[in-house]
């Protein structure tokens, strides 16, 4: 038996050729990355993770490599590399002999030696039963295959995450087997957090498994106890018992839905028909080839692909979709199911974190996507009244601060995105904008800014106000700030629709940062409404003032106009002295997405070199290969889409103009294929970096389609009809280069 099981775990190849052999599925799955060994399709609505953790608890990743013991497989909705709560996720798995409820006393202990992860396949032997169990999906549907050793009671097991442990679960999940059919049904309902924290958020995670072998001897249970009968409510679950001979496979195919059961069953009809599981591995495998060649590396270090693709692998999990094959969709803000023919409906938009590289890096690999997200987002304020900040669980959520889905709309528009309702969404961004809800409870639900009005009045958003209608309460500094950077997106897309009132009015407000930068101090710093600076004042400690972070990081979050900040700072000199000792004396903090943009702010300086070594100093101290190589969360991809982009050796530092800023490319030579429907068919973009390695991370020279070029930006426009960028690299600092611009600000270069 163990023989022929290593036999099987032995079917992937152990040698890189093509990108998706260089995916690692379990790096950032131990210390903080928060990710998962995610089996689906790009962007798919289900994914399939080996459980090692039970429960839908906040920040319950539900695998972490550092478990010995694995409990099953998880339809898991868990937004990857974060650290909310799980929603609508339910536990399928196997045993052999008596059975136990609870998870953890059934779980098996396993070796990654008998591990096998991957985009589109996951294997593990289960050591206490000697039970093969592998997994592939597509994007609604997950297919399951059990080898079996000899045995009387083998088992297969089906669980909904249903104990009410935390205030967003209930206990009030439902299954039910239906043996003429061979399946077992069920759903989990999903409760909102954040905002509304245990109200319903309108939906479930809905199930059908369908099995290859009869159902003819079955156990209910619910509320930790067997029971008579074919159906379980509460916290229920079943298993399903066979007598297997030795090596026996048993496979079950499971529709997955966000609808209703028949959702879940059709799903399973359209996208599994049939029993062939490598068909599916194959289709699945062919899937991710395709979403991960739209970038080609090529390089001597082996390390730097696997931590490549790999983060462009989790930059290809969130938004998920959302909708069934027909087109149905539960309705935003619990406004019931709704129905599109026309669109992918797209859901779970980690938007404080994603704005920043994910949705501009999306923009250039994934166009056929983009409309589609955008209209999810529309759609979501016809139904719900107001454009979402931070939409998640298909609800309003204040779990972040910002306005940045503006940030999104407006840099799609303007790297020539059209293809949807430009009248309808700036509508909705200046609502946002401008207006507060008619009434407290919407308010209190999740609609509009927080602090909208103060904010307007003053300019800022004073130490009293303590915007208790928020998950993250005050951090009064960081919310004026990002919602300056806001309304300068909102202005820029005003100015592009031909609204020039609009434009000059929050062109005006985009000033706004000012308003809390203390210029005796140098630093961002709490204010009160009669405009005194907070005392006592350390930068370097953690205000409620500031979001997760330190006056030392959020007084760089001036993303378009760093030439107003340079002005505030005093000179370009005294901008590059504070940076460096900022990098120097440890304030950096890369593992939260704050700091991300802060290493390619030299270049509006006049320093690009410094650029350069900064960045690849962030790559070297925060991506190895390892299970923990993450530093921080990946948020959504977050993470990772700032590793792709500076791999690249450019960087989206204000989204919403159309400018990257360069940094220090890793791969010798990248090929990306920009493809319709945004780009012309057979567009390609490539990038050589001659003698680029380790020690050779600084700029020599840079060319442009042949042309020497001295600015230390690209436009969109100068790479979305193709071409070719060539470095030179060395490994001492060209510190003329790139000195002679600067990238766009709102306040001219002094």
């Amino acid at each position: 038996m163990r023989a022929f099981i290593l036999c099987c775990l032995l079917t992937l190849p152990s040698f890189a050729t093509s990108p998706i052999d260089y995916v690692d599925p379990l790096i950032g799955t131990t210390r903080l990355g928060n990710t998962y060994p995610a089996v689906c399709t790009p962007f798919g609505l289900c994914k399939w993770t080996p459980q090692t953790r039970a429960g839908e608890k906040k920040g319950d990743k539900p695998y972490d490599y550092q478990d010995a013991e694995i409990q099953g497989i998880r339809w898991t909705n868990f937004i990857s590399g974060s650290a909310v709560p799980e929603y609508g996720s339910h536990t399928f798995g196997a045993l052999t002999g008596s059975f136990n409820i609870e998870p953890k006393d059934r779980a098996s202990h396993f070796s990654h030696e008998n591990e096998k992860s991957s985009p589109y396949y996951y294997s593990v032997l289960l050591d206490n039963y000697q039970i093969l169990v592998e997994v592939t999906s597509t994007t609604r549907a997950g297919y399951f295959r059990f080898t079996f050793p000899k045995a009387e009671n083998a088992k297969i097991f089906l669980q909904p995450n249903n104990v009410p442990r935390a205030p967003h679960t209930k206990g009030d999940a439902y299954i039910k087997v239906i043996p003429e059919r061979n399946e077992i049904v069920g759903y989990n309902p999903v409760y909102r957090y954040y905002i509304a924290t245990g109200q319903p958020a309108g939906f479930s995670g809905y199930f059908v498994a369908r099995l290859s072998e009869p159902i003819t001897s079955y156990q209910v249970w619910e509320k930790g106890q067997f029971i008579d009968g074919k159906s379980g409510s509460g916290q229920p679950g079943v298993y399903v018992q066979f007598s297997t001979k030795k090596n026996q496979v048993i496979e079950m195919k499971v529709g997955c839905s966000f609808v209703s059961i028949e959702g879940a069953r059709a799903n399973l009809d359209a996208e599994l028909p049939e029993w062939n599981f490598q068909a599916i591995l194959r289709q699945t495998k062919t899937a991710w080839e395709k979403a991960l060649g739209k970038i080609d590396v090529a390089g001597t270090n082996e390390n730097d692909k696997i931590k490549f693709y790999t983060a462009l692998y989790h930059c290809f999990f969130m938004p998920r979709l959302f909708n069934d094959v027909d087109g149905s969709f539960p309705g935003f803000a619990r406004t019931g199911p709704q129905q599109s023919r026309t669109f992918n409906y797209y859901e779970d938009y980690s938007m404080w974190d994603t704005f920043r590289a994910l949705h501009p890096l999306l923009l250039l690999i994934q166009p056929e996507r983009i409309n589609d997200m955008i209209e999810s987002l529309l759609v979501k304020a016809d139904l719900g009244g107001w454009l979402p900040i931070f939409p998640s669980w298909n609800s309003y959520t204040t779990e972040m601060i910002g306005d940045h889905v503006i940030s999104m709309i407006t840099d799609a528009y303007v790297k020539g995105y059209r293809d949807f309702e430009t009248e309808k969404a700036f509508s909705y961004m200046k609502k946002n904008a401008t207006e507060m809800p008619e009434t407290f409870a919407d308010y209190a639900d999740g609609k509009g800014r927080r602090a909208v009005t103060v904010n307007r009045t003053l300019g800022y958003i004073p130490l009293e106000h303590p915007v208790k209608e928020a998950f993250h309460q005050k951090e009064q500094v960081s919310r004026t700030l990002e919602y300056a950077y806001d309304d300068f997106c909102l202005s820029e897309f005003a100015k592009r629709l031909g609204k020039e009132q609009e434009a000059s009015d929050f062109r005006r407000y985009a000033y706004n940062y000012v308003n809390v930068f203390d210029v005796e101090t140098g630093f961002v710093r709490g204010r009160t409404i009669d405009g005194y600076w907070d005392e006592p004042f350390d930068p370097a400690e953690h205000y409620k003032y500031i979001c997760e972070a330190t006056p030392w990081v959020y007084t760089w979050y001036v993303p378009h106009d760093i030439q107003g900040l340079i002005r505030l700072l005093g000179s370009r000199q005294k901008f590059i002295k504070k940076l460096d000792t900022f990098f120097e004396e440890g304030y950096y903090a890369h593992d939260n997405e704050p700091s991300h943009q802060i290493a390619y702010l030299y270049n509006f300086a006049g320093a690009p070199w410094k650029t350069q070594e900064r960045v690849r100093d962030a790559m070297r101290d925060n991506y190895t290969t390892e299970p923990g190589g993450l530093t921080g969360n990946d948020d959504s991809g977050q993470m990772s889409a700032w590793y792709i982009f500076s791999a690249l050796g450019f960087y989206p530092v204000c989204p919403g103009t159309d400018q990257y800023i360069i940094g220090s490319p890793v791969f010798e030579q990248v090929t990306i294929y920009l493809d319709p429907p945004r780009y012309k068919a057979g567009t390609i973009l490539r990038i050589k970096a001659d003698n680029a390695s380790e020690e050779n991370k600084y700029i020599q020279t840079m060319r442009l389609n042949g042309q020497l070029w001295e600015k230390p930006y690209v436009c969109h426009a100068d790479i979305e009809n193709g071409g070719e960028i060539v470095f030179e690299m060395g490994a001492k600092p060209n510190v003329n280069w790139g000195t002679g611009a600067s990238p766009y600000s709102m306040s001219p270069k002094k």
